[in-house]
This record gives C-alpha cells, structure tokens and sequence, in this order.
C-alpha cells in the first residue's frame, strides 16, 4: 500500500469507525476526571431541528428516595471498595466491572419508608469478572461490607462497552481476515464491523467468550446495513481478542448498491418528487407550563398518579411506587410496585452458515439502556418535554452519564375521554365530551440497526399502557438474484427481495415485561375470566345463545400461564383478596392485550430454551427480588438454565400472595419493500386497565376545553 493510500484508509477508517461504532451504538466514553457527561463521537444533521435542553450537574446529586439510582459520588465510593477488595486488589486491572447499580432495598423496608424518614442503608450490586471468574456481589456504602451471591451456572454477564467497540477492531490484525476482505473487492477503508451475540449451541462454544463479526461496506452510504459482505464471519474470543475462526460462504455474492440507501435528510430532501408536500409543522401548545412536576430528580406527579423513575443500564425505564389519588375519596392507592422491560429475544429465521446463531436478546447481552440514545427535542419528544440522564459506568467502573435518555411529556391527539350526545328523538339537548390528555414516559435505544421506542402511558382514568414501536433498518443479506425471477422455484430465501441483492430475513421480536403488581396492597391473586357460549333452554327465548363469564382463581403457577386464543376469549384479572368495592366486588386491574404474536419455534431449539420465556404470553409468578431477569441474570452463552420458566416450572402457590406479572409482546416481522432502506415505525401495545378498582368513572370530573382556556397561535413561515 502506497502512503497515499495508506493515509487515506487511516482517515476514512478512523472517521468511520468512530462514527458508526459511537454514533450507532451510543456510547459515551468517560474522561478523566471520572465521567463526561457528553460524548466528542456524537453527530447530529444540522438540517434537523436539535434544541438540546439544559445539562444537570451530577456531580451534585443527593439521594432522596430508596429507590434513587446510584450516584456519581456512589459510584466512585463503590468503585474504590471493588478496587481494594481480596482478591481484586492484588490485580486491579484484571478485575472488569460488567455493571454497578442500585442494591434494592427489601421491598418490605420501600413500601414502609415515608418522605422525611431517614434513607435506609445505601447499598450497591456489582457484577464483575476478575481473571474469567464472575462474581456478584453487594456492597454497603457505609460500612463498606461486601457481601457475595449467587453466580449464575452457566452464561457471562451483560457484555461492556469497551467490548462492544473492541471486538470489531480485532480482526483487523488478522492477516487472513485482511486478505478475505481484500478478494471480496472492498477497500478496507470502507469496512464497517459489528459485534454479533452468538447464542449457545454445544458444548464446542464453552469456557470461553466468543463473539461472532460480520462486515459491512460503508462505501457510498451511511446505511452500511444495506451492503452486507455477505457469508463472511468471523469467531473471535472476546477477552484475547484472538481470530477462532473465519468463514466465508458468500463467494459470488455481490455488495449491493448503495444507490438509494442513504435515510438523512440532508440527502433525502434533495430527491424529493415536485409534487410531494409535506405536512405543515405541529405542535403542542401550553402556556400555562405541563400540568406534571418532577421532584427531586426521580418522582413524578400528574392528574392523581404518583411515580418514581429512573435510568437502568439493562432494563431502560423503571416505573416504581405506582399509585394513583381515588376521585371518591382522595386517598392514594397503590397500582404497581415496580415494572420495567425485563428482557427482549429476536430470532432470525434463516437456518444458514451464516445466519443461524442471530437470536439476540438485546436486555441481557447488550444492555438495553446501555443502547438508548439520547433523545432528539421536536422530534422523539415534544417541545415542552422533560429530560431525565441516565448515569452509567464502564468496564473500570468509573461513571458516565447517559443525557436526555427520557423524556416525560403530556400528550393529546384528538382522543376522546369519554362522550355523549342524545339524538334528537329524545328531545334532550345533551352534548358532552372530554379531551382525552395523557402523560408519557419515553425512551428509545438503537440496538445498532432496530430502534425500539418505548412509552409507558398514563391516563386520567386508570389506565396504564405499555407501547413497544420499532423503527430504524433491516438486518439485511446479500443475495445474487436482482428479481423474484431468478429465484429458482422451490428455493427458500427465507425472506423478501427488497431491492436488487438485498434479502430482508423474516424475524421476530418478543419483548417481555416484568410488572410488580400491589392492587391495594400486596396480597394479591390472579383470576381468568372465561368467556363460554351457552345455549338458551328450549322455549326460554327466541335467542339461541349467549356469553358467560365464568371466574377461575388460580392457585398456583402452572394454573396462570396463559397462551392467548382469539376464539377462547377470556379476561385477566390481577385483583386483592381483602378490598371490594361498595357492591362487594374485588378491586382489581386487567391485562387487556393489542395486537401480539407468539413464538412458533420448536420449544427444544437451542434459541427457544433460552428464550423459554416467550413460551406463554402471562405468567404469574410469586415475588422473589432475585427473579428479576426472564432470560437469567447470566445471559450471555447461556444454556437456558435460569429463565422465566424454569422458575415458574416449580409451581408455587400465588393465590393471595405478593403476586408479578409478566407479559411478552410479539412481532412477527416479513420484511416488505416499504421497509426499504429504513423502515417507517409500528407498535403494538398492552393495557393495565382497572376493574372494579373504582366505584365509578373516575373521569366524570373532567372538564372539558374552552375556547378562552386555549392559546391562539399564529403561523410563521417555514424554511
């Protein structure tokens, strides 16, 4: 290589590099002094509109509540006990910290504890690996105690940042990978690499960790995903960075275009058709300020409810100590204790060399809220949003901070709250409606190409809804066929031709949540409401049938896995056992389900067994702080040993008890052209919606809008 040549591929390589490691993957890298609260590698269009709201200082942050993430000064605390710990000490720079959170405390000491008492001990949960041993311990503050538990029998920890961006460099001091790359016609200045999680398929894969790179050209394009350098993959031991492998089953395949596979709108906007108008700008306006406060940086407050939320480096959003003001009486009731996204499985369904190991589960191997992109203001969240930061650390364990990973803002598209008009023949002139207005909670994590938004909504009536939206771009592969022609019949392509070369493979998404539910207290039981045809004795009506609803309180877990039926209707009710209402029913919230799917892979399939927890679409399983994590707490490499269902195979008694719900909502995805090049957002969602919780409408209070309660806004002209 001349030194012309030589410097550009420094250049280029270095730029791009950086850019699609840091930029699509999110990190902030930490500084010395020990964190940086916003990161060099961070690029923004300056064709988009990226208000960014006011920096917080976290260097200043106090803990008010038991629940408050981990501090700056925390961390260092904590960090500084890891550090002079035995054996850590004797080899500080063997020792990785995979993650440093919050320690919990008891439940029990949470629900008791009242604004004012003091805080109970401040404890820290460290996973970490010192010299390819994993250890999970706790850590007091205070007395500096460390206390260590229960490792998990198979599987490592979340994967680091450090290995995140390290492993796709690794091959490039592998001469056979250099010279693969090099007969595949790319440039090794246009190559772009990601780290891709390998499942567990045999015994071959154990006592070590492994990951698996793919590659890309990013020549001509910022979308690399759409330029697969199809079949070549390499296996590389994450902690030597040694090349195990590599494989190359794509000879003949060709890199597809990059025409057309640009998504900015710096380029976009340009080839724009005459006659395509763009909507004109909207916004929500409110020149009194939102109707929610946030206090003390944690604890939000809006139209009767009451929460606490915070960051998590795995889960994203935590919602803790949901309560809501009854209208009736005024007091406060407790909803929900704790919820969050517990884990997220993706199996990709081509059978191949190269495709077979892509069954991510993007919570436990990469971190979910490790992936969460800073929001971008006007566009992920409304103008008069607020902004929550997320403080993270690294693999040394110093801390970093996350910026405007949340947002929190008041929502109204027209909905309706509730509504009645009487028609003219009852002569009543009756004409009342509600605007429907609710309060979001938002995040969204770019798990390098998919984007998934995340909202927990709430609504002035109770309702409580949990919406998964997926966006970004297709994992793609290369193909040598530019028609559906030249696909030979009977050939599976395992996927749609989206453009010429280029196969969108069908795949799924499961997201499964974990929901701490404390209907008015703990003790609560879980009850399915079959929904049954009868038929009318004979003589009894001119009708032939009806429903009935039949209530089954389940006793134990087996009795609570529920796989939803169209034609075997039924409602599921997590309800207490002590509290009814004033006409003697239980007071109580349902799962109300949208659109899902379900897993359809043989329940022995390696893939499956590690995501046994998509098996069921609820289960119910009693409290148990240390089940936290549906696919384990060790996922990565992991057997399936440590699930969602293997706990719930113990078949526990749940009825009256302090009961969790999980639920898993699905996509089932056949990529379609309109996915091409990057693909337009859809959702799907789940309700909490009470049931006998309240005496009556708890939005009969509502009033409803004005015309001289609401701003007058002039337009202005747009560029």
């Amino acid at each position: 290589m001349d030194y012309s040549s030589l410097k550009r591929f420094l250049l280029l390589a270095t730029g791009t590099f950086l850019l699609l490691l840091f930029a699509h993957f999110s990190f902030h890298l930490p500084s010395n002094p020990p964190f940086s609260r916003s990161s060099p590698f961070l690029f923004h269009s300056p064709s988009v509109n990226t208000a960014k709201p006011a920096s917080r200082n976290h260097e200043t942050d106090i803990v008010s509540h038991p629940l408050d993430p981990l501090t700056i000064q925390e961390i260092n605390i904590a960090r500084s006990i890891l550090l002079s710990y035995s054996p850590f000490s004797s080899s500080p720079s063997s020792l990785t910290i995979h993650s440093l959170s919050l320690d919990e405390p008891d439940k029990s000491v949470v629900r008791s504890w009242k604004p004012g008492n003091s805080l109970p001990a401040r404890k820290a949960v460290a996973v970490t690996r010192y010299k390819d041993k994993p250890y999970v311990l706790s850590i007091d503050l205070s007395t500096k105690e460390v206390v260590q538990l229960p490792v998990p029998d198979s599987g490592y920890p979340t994967m680091t940042i450090e290995d995140m961006m390290s492993a796709p460099w690794a091959p490039f001091s592998d001469k056979a990978f250099n010279a693969t790359i090099t007969a595949r016609g790319v440039r090794m200045s246009d190559v772009a690499c990601l780290p891709i999680s390998l499942g567990w398929y045999g015994q071959t894969e154990e006592g070590r960790r492994l990951i698996k790179i793919q590659c890309y050209s990013a020549e001509g394009t910022a979308n690399f995903y759409m330029r697969p350098i199809e079949g070549l993959t390499v296996l590389l031991d994450m902690d030597t960075k040694e090349v195990v492998e590599i494989t190359d089953k794509g000879n003949g395949i060709p890199i597809p275009s990059s025409t057309n596979t640009d998504y900015r709108y710096a380029v976009t906007k340009n080839n724009r058709a005459a006659w395509l108008k763009a909507p004109n700008p909207i916004s929500l306006e409110q020149p009194s300020g939102p109707s929610f406060t946030v206090s003390e940086g944690h604890q939000v407050k809006w139209a009767g409810w009451d929460f606490h939320i915070k960051a998590d480096a795995r889960a994203g959003i935590i919602i803790s100590g949901l309560g809501i003001i009854d209208p009736e009486t005024g007091t406060r009731r407790e909803v929900m204790y704790k919820g969050f996204v517990s884990e997220l499985f993706v199996p990709y369904m081509d059978p191949t060399n190269a495709w077979y190991f892509k069954t991510y589960m993007d919570a436990g191997e990469y971190g979910f809220g490790l992936q969460a992109m800073p929001l971008v203001p006007l566009n992920d969240c409304p103008r008069n949003a607020y902004y929550l930061d997320g403080v993270f650390v690294t693999a040394d364990g110093k801390p970093y901070v996350r910026e405007n990973m949340i947002c929190l803002f008041e929502k109204y598209s027209g909905d309706i709250a509730w509504r009645h008009s009487e028609c003219p023949i009852t002569d009543m002139e009756i004409k009342e409606a509600r605007p429907k207005v609710t309060l979001v909670a938002r995040m969204s994590a770019s798990v390098a190409n998919y984007d998934y938004i995340v909202d927990w909504e709430f609504q002035t009536d109770g309702l409580i809804r949990m919406k998964v939206a997926l966006s970004g771009i297709l994992m793609v592969k290369g193909t040598s066929y530019t028609h559906t022609k030249d696909v030979p019949s009977g050939e599976d392509m395992y996927g749609t031709l989206l453009s010429e070369n280029v196969i969108g493979v069908i795949h799924d998404h499961f997201i499964t949540f974990r929901l701490d539910m404390d209907v008015d207290g703990p003790a609560n039981s879980f009850a399915r409401v079959k929904l049954t045809r009868q038929a009318t004795a004979s003589g009894e009506s001119p009708r032939t049938s009806f429903l009935k609803a039949t209530r089954h309180v389940a006793a134990t877990e087996k009795e609570a896995q529920v796989k939803l039926a169209l034609y075997k209707p039924e409602e599921f009710h997590v309800y207490n056992t002590e509290k009814t209402t004033r006409v003697g029913n239980p007071t109580g919230y349902k799962v109300v389900s949208a659109g899902t799917a379900a897993s359809m892979l043989d329940p022995n399939d390696p893939p499956q067994l590690r995501g046994a927890f998509t098996n069921n679409q609820i289960w119910i399983t009693p409290y148990n702080k240390s089940e936290e994590w549906a696919g384990g707490l060790f996922v990565y490499q992991s057997k399936g040993e440590d699930t969602l269902s293997v706990w719930a195979d113990r078949n526990r008694p749940i009825e009256n008890k302090d009961i969790v719900l999980w639920y898993t909502l699905g996509f089932h995805h056949v990529p379609c052209q309109e996915d091409f090049p990057i693909m337009p957002t859809v959702s799907s969602s789940f309700d909490l919606k009470p049931v006998n919780f309240f005496e009556k409408n708890p939005v009969l209070w509502l009033p409803p809008n004005q015309e001289k309660d609401l701003p007058v806004c002039t337009a202005t002209a747009t560029a």
